[in-house]
């Protein structure tokens, strides 16, 4: 799924707010925001959360199937904000998502609050790259391989699906399948099933390897494996994930999507992940520039900047040796 160039505008007529809590600083910018969006496009419709910290002006926005329709999202916070976000939209597809940090690091955030003007009147004008991050969705089957309804099966992962042992001594025994044909018994604490984007997450820090977002694929990490031979594995992302807790398993397996722990897995029942039909479309920073932002010579141009390569360097500090790092702070000091 790569970026999309979008030239005709958003003219979006409504603005769900999607905040973290709300402290002094979030406060603060929030009423700011809404004031720049109130004076400049008073025709707006603004919406927020039903929670006792909606602001005075928002109107009450309910997820689900007959929720009022939103034209654009726009976040303020961290990584969990954005996932959040993206779990109000359980069915159908998801409006762009423009995301600002509160002073958080993360490769979800795109601007900084302090350019809220330039931001939002890029995406009001159409001056925007979006990025359609793919998302998982689940199902889940009893022993008999009947489907167990449940409200989790409804719920699009943006970042990873993960199988753990939670708090139990013994390692867990899953039978891994892929597109029906058997692929490995896995003994090891769990597995974890990720998207591109959540490639920096969970996986990461389990040895996964880093996948570029606008790739269309479904990652299949091992947490702390039995076995020095189970490496991670991508699939593509029509593929289809079976993990099945074995019957010769010790302990039953808890299920966490993006961080929420949601179900509990017994022997012979399992998950099956597969893409999901919705991606989340991000507004990327790298769009939003003014043309006289614009430099002769060497330089990537507006939207062809990759926000990606960026992060992963200023973030994760990708391939930095001890003599990079120590000039870094050098410089810095």
């Amino acid at each position: 799924m790569p970026s999309r160039r979008v030239s005709n505008g958003i003219s979006p007529k409504s603005v769900l707010i999607v905040n973290k809590l709300r402290t002094k600083p979030v406060v603060d910018a929030i009423d700011t925001l809404l004031k720049y969006i109130r004076e400049k496009y008073p025709d707006v419709e603004i919406y927020h959360e039903d929670r006792p910290d909606i602001p005075e002006c928002a109107k009450v926005w309910h997820p689900g199937p007959d929720a009022k329709p939103i034209d654009l999202v726009i976040t303020l916070g961290g990584d969990g904000t954005i996932l959040h976000a993206s779990s109000l939209f359980k069915t159908g597809a998801v409006p762009p998502v423009l995301s600002f940090s509160m002073g958080t690091l993360g490769f979800l955030l795109p601007f900084h609050i302090d350019d809220y003007t330039k931001a939002i009147d890029s995406a009001f004008a159409g001056r925007i790259t979006v990025l359609h991050r793919m998302r998982l969705s689940c199902t889940f089957q009893d022993s008999g391989g009947e489907r167990i309804d449940t409200q989790c099966e409804d719920w699009q992962v943006m970042n990873e699906v993960a199988l753990h042992r939670g708090s139990s001594p013994h390692l867990n025994t899953i039978d891994v399948f892929v597109d029906g044909q058997h692929l490995t018994e896995a003994v090891s604490d769990g597995l974890i099933v990720s998207t591109p984007t959540g490639s920096t997450a969970y996986s990461l820090s389990a040895g996964g390897p880093i996948v570029h977002p606008s790739l269309s694929a479904i990652v299949l990490t091992p947490i702390c494996p039995r076995s020095l031979s189970f490496r991670p594995l991508v699939f593509p992302s029509s593929s289809s994930i079976t993990l099945r807790i074995s019957e010769r398993s010790r302990a039953s397996a808890g299920l966490s999507m993006d961080g929420q722990v949601s179900h509990i897995l017994s022997p012979g029942e399992a998950v099956t992940v597969r893409a999901s039909l919705y991606p989340i479309p991000c507004i990327n920073r790298s769009s939003i520039t003014e043309p006289e932002d614009i430099l002769d010579g060497e330089g990537a141009g507006p939207g062809k900047e990759d926000d990606w390569v960026r992060d992963i360097n200023n973030l994760l500090q990708y391939n930095a040796t001890f003599r990079s790092k120590a000039l870094t702070r050098h410089s810095r000091s």
